[in-house]
């Protein structure tokens, strides 16, 4: 759904592209960014661990690692280590937490049980 939204935009800036100078076109490299900050940022999870891809690198933490999550402003879920650092879990929303509860094997209680 997030590329069709992508792929909208795109099209809505196509007038804008056509009307104006040939550098305009350089408009279109945002639909692009879009797109790839879409197919990079997610949070892949196991059994074992938990990994969070970001536009430039990616993390992986074992469960045993993790000390909680939390949700506060933002929109994804922030994973707390033993150490008292925390790392930002994209695309994990409270929605989202009983797919991640059925991948943890039980560690991250599901919250709608």
């Amino acid at each position: 759904m997030a590329h069709l939204a992508v792929a909208l935009l795109a099209f809505a800036m196509l007038s804008v592209v056509f009307a104006g100078p040939g550098w305009w076109a350089l408009l279109l490299v945002i639909p692009v960014m879009l797109s790839l900050v879409i197919v990079r940022y997610r949070t892949t999870a196991d059994r074992e661990t938990v990994t969070a891809r970001t536009l430039l690198g990616s993390e992986k933490l074992r469960w045993d690692d993790i000390d909680g999550l939390r949700f506060g402003r933002r929109a994804w879920a922030v994973a707390r280590r033993r150490d008292g650092t925390e790392i930002s879990l994209p695309a994990v929303t409270f929605a989202t937490l009983p797919l991640l509860a059925a991948a943890s094997g039980g560690r991250v209680p599901n919250p709608y049980d």
